[in-house]
C-alpha cells in the first residue's frame, strides 16, 4: 500500500488558513514571535514523522478587500507577518529529520543573493531544506518595493523560468565537486581551476560571477511549487520535485492531480515525481461525538471578515462590495470563477452564496475541512489517497498547536496500525528521504544541462542558455 506523506502548513503570521481562531482560548498562534513557539512545534512535528514543515509567506499586505488594509490588521489576515527564513536555523537545531519547506518569492529579490542564502540554510540544517517557488499575487508588494504594480500572472512565470536557470547554475555550475580541498599542509581552501563564474544575459536577469556558496548537501534545494493556474502547472511540471494544490472536493483534486503527472511525463521527468501534496484540515478527538463538538466549538470564533480578506487577496475581488447573500455567480474573473468551479463538481446545482464561501474558507482556506474520530479521519484520508491519485496531504491548522497535537497522538497512530505511514524517518538530506537515491536532482531535470559534469574541458565561464 502507497505511504501516505504528511507535511504541517503554516506561516510566520497569526491568522494563516483560519480565519478569526487566533482568538480561541486554546490557540497559541499569537505566539508566532517567539522562538520557543517554533521550536516546540519543530519538536512535536518530528515526532509525529512529518516529512517536513511548510512555510508559507506573502510580500505585501491584503488590501484587496475595502481598497484598504484595515480588515486585514483588524483580523490579523496573514498580517503582521515575519520572515520565514530566520526560523529554519532554530528549528533545524532542536530535530534531527524534519524537513523545512520555505517559501520565497522571486519576483523581488535577485537570484544571485537568494541563491546563497538558499545553499546557507541547506549547510546549517544538513540538507533538510526545501523552496517553495512562488511568483507573488499581491500588488501590495509590487508598490512596497519601489513598484507601480507586479507583471502580469503569465509573465510573473516567464520572470520565473528564467530565475530557475540563473540559481541553478549557481547551485549546479560553479563549483565542481572536489573543488574545496581544505588542505592545510599545502594551504589550499579551493582550487581555483575547479570553480566556474556563471555568466548570463536574459530578458530579465544579469549575472557574471561565482556562486559564493561551496557546495551544500543538496546543492539545489528540494523544489516545491504550488501554482493552480494552467501556467502554473506548466512551471511545476517543470521544475517542481513536490507540488502542493487546494481543492475543496475530490473530483476537483483529482483532475489536477492527472494534469501536472500528464505534464510532468511529457517534461521527461522521473516516474514518481513530482509528488503533489493536497491541502486538508483535520478536527478529530478520541470520538465521532467529541470531534463534532470541538469543531462546533471552533466554528464560535472563525471571522467571516477575515476569511473574506484572505478570499478577496487571493482572488483580486473586492468581497466588500457583496452581500452576504449575493450569489458568487454574479462575481465575475477568472480566479473566482474557477474557485467556484472546483466548488460545485460534486454539486452542479448548487448556487453559493458569498457568506457560505466565507464560511468554507474560514477553518482551511480553499481547501477541505475534516472532522471525526481518528478511524474516520484514517478511513478519509485513505480515500482521499484512492480516489484523487495525491501522494500526501498539507496539514493546516484550526486551532495552533491543538490541530497539529491531536494529528500526532490520535491519527498518525492509526494511520500506522493500517501500515500507512512510516514508523521511522529514512536517514539523509530531505531529498533521499522523500525520493530515495542521490542527494542531487536527478538526471531527467531540467536544471541537469547546467550540472558540471565530472568529464570534459572546464571553462572559465559557463553560459546559462537563456
Amino acid at each position: 500500500m502507497k505511504e501516505i506523506r504528511l507535511n504541517a502548513f503554516d506561516m510566520n503570521c497569526v491568522s494563516h488558513q483560519a480565519s478569526g481562531l487566533w482568538r480561541h482560548p486554546r490557540d497559541r498562534s499569537d505566539q508566532y514571535h517567539t522562538l520557543q513557539y517554533w521550536t516546540d512545534l519543530a519538536r512535536l512535528l518530528e515526532r509525529g514523522l512529518f516529512d517536513s514543515l511548510f512555510l508559507a509567506d506573502v510580500l505585501g499586505v491584503y488590501d484587496v478587500y475595502g481598497g484598504s488594509p484595515d480588515a486585514a490588521l483588524r483580523n490579523a489576515a496573514q498580517v503582521p507577518v515575519n520572515d520565514p527564513a530566520m526560523l529554519v536555523s532554530a528549528m533545524a537545531g532542536v530535530t534531527r529529520h524534519l524537513g523545512f519547506g520555505l517559501t520565497a518569492t522571486l519576483s523581488y529579490e535577485h537570484p544571485y543573493p537568494f541563491a546563497r542564502r538558499m545553499s546557507t540554510l541547506d549547510h546549517l540544517t544538513q540538507g533538510r531544506i526545501g523552496w517553495n517557488i512562488v511568483t507573488g499575487y499581491l500588488n501590495s508588494a509590487a508598490k512596497g518595493t519601489g513598484r507601480k504594480q507586479q507583471p502580469g500572472h503569465d509573465t510573473r512565470y516567464d520572470i520565473a523560468d528564467e530565475y530557475m536557470q540563473v540559481v541553478y547554475a549557481l547551485w549546479e555550475g560553479s563549483w565542481e565537486h572536489g573543488a574545496v580541498r581544505r588542505d592545510r599542509a599545502s594551504g589550499i581552501f579551493t582550487d581555483p581551476a575547479r570553480v566556474r563564474s556563471i555568466r548570463h544575459e536574459g530578458d530579465y536577469f544579469t549575472l557574471d560571477a561565482i556562486h559564493l556558496s561551496e557546495p551544500s548537501p543538496q546543492r539545489t534545494p528540494v523544489l516545491f511549487q504550488a501554482g493552480a493556474s494552467p501556467r502554473g502547472q506548466e512551471f511545476a511540471a517543470r521544475h517542481a520535485e513536490c507540488v502542493f494544490i487546494a481543492g475543496p472536493s475530490r473530483a476537483s483534486v483529482a483532475k489536477t492531480v492527472t494534469s501536472i503527472r500528464t505534464q510532468a511525463r511529457a517534461e521527461g521527468r522521473t516516474s514518481g515525481t513530482p509528488l503533489i501534496f493536497s491541502l486538508l484540515t483535520i478536527v478529530t478527538a478520541p470520538t465521532s461525538a467529541q470531534a463534532w463538538a470541538k469543531y462546533e466549538d471552533y466554528r464560535q470564533y472563525i471571522s467571516l471578515e477575515g476569511a473574506l480578506t484572505l478570499l478577496s487577496g487571493w482572488t483580486g475581488i473586492d468581497f466588500s462590495q457583496y452581500s452576504p447573500n449575493e450569489p458568487v455567480r454574479h462575481v465575475r474573473n477568472d480566479a473566482i470563477n474557477s474557485a467556484i468551479d472546483s466548488l460545485t463538481v460534486q454539486n452542479p446545482d448548487k448556487v453559493w452564496t458569498v457568506g457560505e464561501l466565507a464560511r468554507h474558507a474560514a477553518i482551511g482556506g480553499m481547501g477541505v475541512t475534516i472532522v471525526g474520530s481518528p478511524t474516520e479521519i484514517a478511513d478519509q484520508m485513505e480515500e482521499w489517497m484512492a480516489q484523487t491519485g495525491v501522494d500526501g496531504f498539507n496539514l493546516a491548522y484550526a486551532v495552533a498547536p491543538e490541530t497539529f497535537e491531536d494529528i500526532v497522538n490520535l491519527i498518525i497512530p492509526e494511520l500506522q496500525r493500517r501500515g500507512r505511514y512510516k514508523t521511522a524517518y529514512r536517514p539523509g538530506t530531505l531529498r533521499h528521504k522523500l525520493f530515495g537515491g542521490d542527494d542531487l536532482l536527478d538526471g531527467t531535470h531540467v536544471a541537469d544541462s547546467l550540472r558540471i559534469h565530472p568529464v570534459g574541458v572546464r571553462r572559465q565561464h559557463t553560459e546559462t542558455g537563456v
